[in-house]
């Protein structure tokens, strides 16, 4: 027993050490005032999502950079998607709209969809952007400075995430506190090696110069987690690649509703961990099943420390988030065990080959 609870607070401690680092080293895309002025591509891989993409097709529009041009890429919806870019480019110049081709057997789809919109682009920089998200004042300004300033081949921003229902409450926060207690953001840069890697699809910016040599969707063409996978390879080819969070500038409600939020995650958790089955179950069992034998020793002291470590850890990682502490704090056993019920639905559909995510198989 001595030596389970040894290894469960080493684990503790060091979780929380990662989360002490991030919250003092701030890993946030800062706001500048400088003003840059090259074009910048926008694209947008679209497919089923009439609720959202008016309002990301807005926000755009009204947020202050003026030297862009959007290209939307409906990929094959089945909903009014279509429509809805339609009459919104008809009314917008900078806006565009298109068809994407077939699938083919060798590719995922929101893949091959950004390897058609960068073939489409003519910016000097390629921004990939989810259909669900909502753009603010400051950004894209803010993040072309960051590119020239670290000269970046990619730069990857962590959103803001937007949560309505109780059942996205408890589960969406899971990404940002896995993320801001595993991993040093700012390693991702410092670190040249591409074992340090960390990306969200949600906001991708490239040179593309560079992305035009390299092809990064085609190289990553057949990957779950693309994100992560181009920000290896970004970083295998010698060039720069950062990972920040995205200080309030851009937002995204990312699932609507517990059970949807429960099968997005469950997709992606396991090829975060390159499917290494084994490695993610010690995971799981010491984030999940550690506090669970703390709690059964009956030893206050123990408890105690582990509630603190566990306590300061969620302020920390909602504070850097824009999260509210306190829920997080609240909610911290339901967002255990549905962590844990999204390990589960995430191996079993991996064993089963059963993974579906927008009508597709993956």
């Amino acid at each position: 027993m001595i030596i389970t609870l040894l290894v469960i607070f080493i684990f503790l401690i060091l979780r929380f050490t990662v989360t002490l680092f991030n919250f003092l080293s701030n890993p946030k895309l800062q706001r500048v005032s400088k003003p840059y002025h090259d074009k910048i591509s926008i694209l947008i891989p679209a497919r089923n999502e009439a609720d959202d993409i008016l309002t990301l097709l807005q926000s755009i529009h009204q947020q202050d950079y003026q030297n862009y041009e959007v290209i939307i890429l409906d990929d094959n919806s089945a909903d009014g998607t279509l429509a809805i870019c339609e009459a919104f480019t008809a009314q917008h110049h900078k806006f565009k709209v298109l068809k994407g081709k077939p699938l083919p057997a060798d590719w995922l789809g929101k893949n091959y969809a950004c390897h058609q919109l960068a073939q489409l682009a003519s910016g000097k920089l390629y921004l990939f952007l989810d259909a669900d998200e909502k753009v603010r004042d400051g950004l894209l300004n803010s993040a072309i400075h960051r590119m020239y300033l670290r000269r970046l081949s990619l730069l990857s921003l962590f959103t803001n995430q937007e949560m309505k229902t109780t059942g996205e409450k408890v589960v969406v926060p899971l990404m940002h506190y896995i993320l801001l207690n595993l991993l040093p953001i700012r390693l991702v840069y410092l670190i040249k090696s591409a074992a340090v890697a960390a990306a969200s699809g949600q906001f991708m910016l490239f040179d593309a110069e560079q992305y035009n040599e390299y092809q990064w969707h085609r190289l990553a063409k057949n990957k779950v987690v693309e994100d992560v996978e181009i920000m290896k390879l970004v970083k295998a080819a010698n060039q720069n690649g950062e990972a920040l969070l995205a200080n309030g500038m851009i937002s995204c409600r990312m699932y609507k509703g517990y059970k949807q939020a429960i099968n997005g995650f469950g997709k992606n958790f396991l090829a975060a961990f390159n499917y290494n089955i084994f490695g993610f179950l010690v995971y799981l069992i010491l984030i999940i099943g550690g506090p669970i034998i703390v709690i059964m020793t009956m030893n206050l002291n123990f408890i105690f420390m582990m509630i603190g470590l566990i306590v300061l850890t969620r302020i920390m990682i909602s504070m850097s988030a824009g999260q509210s502490a306190s829920r997080n704090i609240i909610l911290h056993p339901w967002q255990m065990l549905s962590l844990l019920l999204i390990g589960i639905t995430s191996i079993q559909q991996h064993l089963t080959k059963t993974t579906v995510w927008k009508g597709r198989k993956i």
